[in-house]
């Protein structure tokens, strides 16, 4: 199994940035495909973006396609979030999850493993 670790967020004015990290161990974090999520209270956790084993596929809800990247680096067991734009609706706990396939699940069901959330203010 894989244990997951957010770092990154934190308050940030409108139209500003935030990368969130997603620090991973306990197992080969290469083999995992890794989503990113968000939830906002009294809402839906949601998917925000994926990435597959490789981080040659990629997948982002269409609510943040141009102004988010996901990325990993394998050599460091570490996934990324970039946040570019944000707008106060990004506001919600951001959580790192993975799962044990090549492919992106988009619900949350779809992953085994989360971590514990960092939160994201995004101020007007």
């Amino acid at each position: 199994q894989v244990q997951l670790v957010e770092s990154g967020g934190g308050l940030v004015q409108a139209g500003g940035s935030l990368r969130l990290s997603c620090a991973a161990s306990g197992s080969t974090f290469s083999t995992y495909a890794v989503g990113w999520f968000r939830q906002a209270p009294q809402k839906e956790r949601e998917f925000v973006a994926g990435i597959n084993w490789s981080g040659g596929s990629t997948l982002y809800a269409d609510s943040v396609k141009d102004r988010f990247t996901i990325s990993r680096d394998n050599a460091k067991n570490t996934g990324y979030l970039q946040m570019n734009s944000l707008k106060p609706e990004d506001t919600a706990v951001y959580y790192c999850a993975a799962r044990y396939t090549y492919g992106i699940g988009a619900t949350p069901n779809a992953y085994d493993y989360w971590g514990q959330g960092t939160q994201v203010t995004v101020s007007s």
